[in-house]
């Protein structure tokens, strides 16, 4: 167990943190999924900024690789570019 008033509070921010980030991963996921599930180039189009939106604040945190995102933009973006 801690024996710092600072380690203590260290552990409470981390576990909000962590939870935050997991849900946040977990939301962008999902948006990626439903995205490539799309087959209406119309709606695909429409989504498709919202997703990238999704994957780039989740680079900037790092809670997700830059080349992750970079790699996941691209295809999703051939991907409805396909459609």
């Amino acid at each position: 167990m801690a024996n710092h008033k600072s380690a203590l509070k260290r552990i409470r921010a981390n576990e909000k943190k962590r939870v935050l980030n997991r849900y946040q991963h977990k939301t962008a996921r999902n948006a990626v999924r439903a995205l490539r599930e799309e087959t209406d180039k119309g709606a695909a189009a429409k989504r498709l900024p919202e997703v990238i939106a999704m994957v780039d604040k989740l680079a900037k945190k790092n809670i997700i690789h830059d080349k992750k995102a970079s790699n996941l933009k691209s295809s999703l973006t051939l991907y409805v570019n396909g459609l």
